[in-house]
């Protein structure tokens, strides 16, 4: 068997939205990685580690019908028209807690709602256990789908985010949750 039966075939493309250009890559078994401020070094380092984890060079493909869905949806969901992705996801970034709390985050926190951390961590049974939910958040491999965003700290701070707290900042004025921010 070659080794090219292994590797998994990733297709990536850039969209542009609201928060910047964000990197959109999937799989055979559905949107695998989302990336933002996806700038050529960003891009770069992004697609490396994606060909580490998963095998095989990931190729620009943005008329594949594999991203098709995902990008229709990134922007309706950015012009405000959709609320809800339904996207095959593949969680094969993450696994054990971290997708645990993922999941559990993806069907359970609608649309302009948020939960603490530490909620987040009661749901899915470990009481107790936010900072590894907040960690759990920061290896999040499909934010803005799987909404990251909408966690937040229990004394109404923001709390951290990968992308950024402007870009969380955003996300949550997208939804209502916050005021638009002035600038």
């Amino acid at each position: 068997m070659d080794s090219h039966e292994h590797s998994e075939q990733v297709v990536w493309t850039v969209v542009d939205t609201g928060i910047g250009p964000l990197l959109l890559a999937a799989t055979r078994r559905g949107l695998v990685n989302v990336v933002f401020h996806a700038t050529d070094a960003v891009r770069d380092r992004a697609l490396a580690r994606l060909a580490s984890r998963l095998g095989g060079e990931p190729s620009e493909e943005p008329g594949s019908p594999l991203l098709a869905e995902p990008i229709r949806q990134v922007r309706a969901y950015f012009t405000g028209e959709r609320r809800d992705f339904d996207l095959p996801l593949d969680w094969s970034l993450i696994s054990g807690f971290n997708r645990q709390v993922l999941r559990e985050l993806a069907s359970g926190v609608p649309y302009g709602t948020v939960v603490g951390y530490g909620d987040l961590a009661e749901r899915v049974g470990q009481p107790g256990a936010a900072q590894a939910v907040g960690a759990a958040m920061g290896s999040n491999p499909l934010p803005v789908v799987v909404p990251c965003h909408r966690v937040v700290e229990s004394d109404g701070g923001i709390g951290g985010f990968g992308g950024g707290l402007e870009a969380k900042r955003r996300l949550l004025a997208l939804e209502g949750v916050l005021p638009e921010p002035l600038f």
